[in-house]
């Protein structure tokens, strides 16, 4: 059974056998939570919800990182990992389409916190987390992404398997978490006709579930043994055509899932990432000004037509998930930064009217490369005559393009010296960057 092998490989897994590469790129995924929690705990979905917490009260178990305030281990989860979520800036993997980071580090952070655990604990529940959540995100992704957000649902899975870990539990109770996860796993698309806040919650319960599911466990409470290939379990459900064996192939060996991370430079959907890269080099290469564009026309793949071919974006947060805006945004102030998506520039009459000239087209040997590979090419034409050609398969931040650990470190610090001061944001990348050196995780928060 699938979680009787997912829960062996949980057990299994000990940090001492961690290649230097997989505990690098967990520390990094840590890193760059930290920056989005800073960041989007500032935002008003992230105070709101802090407001609901702070009103239901619960044990000082854990810490809510954008106040600093302690309350239970299962609403820290809830608060940090959709806080995690709001600006969105972060990480992604591509092929099962998963922010695993902003459900999987809150589960893992608010659990060891709790339970007192060290750094080395904490890495090695993080990977365990990444490796779940994500193999289950293959076997169903793409199918599975046309009605469900994959970071709610598929996150609920590695947030267990997380927070699990560190509570220590064994491959039974690890097959009861898994179990109890799934049944809870949920998180639909339907927000995007609205620009509603839902999207943030998603991470948000996938972690508190998570963490729900392994505190029950531990006392005993049983779960689906068969949730992930059972006929009436989570693939069958929720996609109409999945793939089981992508869960246990080459489980539990190096390269870990968290190494084939992608890290996000742009504030927005990451399905605008690959046309915006495109349209910035193109625009730095030729040095055109944006009075001088008279078309630009973007090749993509169809899932990005699906989630940002929105021409008519109503509020910022909807600007992030428009395609023709974020490449506009970007032609016109050279970047698509946290900063620049404002109202300002959502009502830029500049903006506004390169929208009008930008076309999105479905391009069928693009489209065949995805989820494998996130493709777009971008055609420019100015008024002179000017043709402008340019392509990528891999945006900035996928492995095959990476961030280095130096830039980073330079987001974090962007992102977190404002709200929570640049003495804590150093002490924080210190502690990171030396977690295996640390022994009780609360006392760095």
């Amino acid at each position: 059974m699938l979680s009787d092998t997912l829960a062996e490989f949980i057990v299994s897994l000990d940090y001492r056998n961690l290649p230097a590469r997989t505990v690098e790129m967990a520390k990094l995924a840590f890193l760059d939570w930290l920056a989005s929690v800073a960041a989007g705990g500032q935002e008003g979905p992230a105070r709101m919800t802090l407001a609901v917490i702070r009103r239901q009260g619960g044990a000082p178990q854990a810490t809510l990182l954008p106040t600093r305030e302690k309350t239970s281990c299962l609403n820290a989860a809830l608060g940090n990992g959709l806080a995690a979520h709001i600006v969105e800036l972060d990480d992604v993997h591509r092929t099962s389409i998963i922010h695993a980071g902003a459900p999987i580090i809150a589960a893992a952070l608010a659990a060891a916190e709790m339970e007192r655990a060290g750094g080395r604990q904490l890495l090695a529940a993080i990977v365990a987390g990444y490796e779940v959540a994500i193999r289950v995100g293959e076997a169903v992704t793409p199918a599975h992404y046309y009605y469900w957000h994959t970071t709610g649902t598929c996150g609920t899975f590695g947030a267990a398997a997380a927070a699990g870990k560190l509570l220590d539990l064994n491959q039974e109770q690890l097959v009861w978490a898994l179990g109890n996860a799934g049944t809870q796993a949920a998180g639909l698309w339907e927000f995007l006709a609205d620009g509603a806040m839902s999207k943030h919650l998603h991470p948000g319960k996938a972690a508190m579930n998570g963490v729900l599911a392994a505190l029950l466990a531990r006392e005993g409470f049983t779960g689906a043994r068969r949730i992930l290939e059972g006929e009436k379990g989570f693939c069958r459900a929720t996609a109409p055509v999945f793939n089981l064996e992508k869960i246990t192939a080459g489980l539990g060996k190096p390269p870990y899932k968290i190494e084939e991370n992608s890290f996000k430079i742009h504030s927005s959907c990451r399905h605008t990432h690959p046309a915006v890269d495109v349209a910035l080099a193109l625009a730095k290469e030729h040095d055109f000004s944006i009075r001088e564009i008279a078309a630009v026309t973007v090749y993509t793949y169809g899932t990005a037509l699906q989630i940002t071919a929105n021409h008519h974006p109503r509020t910022v947060y909807e600007a992030k998930f428009s395609l023709p805006f974020c490449v506009a945004l970007a032609l016109r102030a050279g970047s698509c930064s946290l900063a620049d998506f404002s109202s300002d520039a959502l009502n830029d009459p500049q903006i506004r009217e390169l929208m009008t000239k930008i076309t999105l087209v479905l391009d069928k040997d693009l489209d065949s490369r995805h989820p494998a590979r996130w493709p777009a090419a971008v055609e420019i034409k100015t008024r002179g005559g000017g043709v402008y050609r340019g392509a990528t398969d891999f945006p900035k931040g996928d492995p095959e393009n990476p961030a280095s650990p130096a830039e980073l470190t330079a987001k974090f610090r962007s992102l977190a010296a404002s709200p929570w001061g640049e003495e804590r944001a150093r002490a924080l990348e210190k502690a990171v960057w030396e977690l295996e050196k640390v022994e009780d995780v609360g006392k760095i928060l």
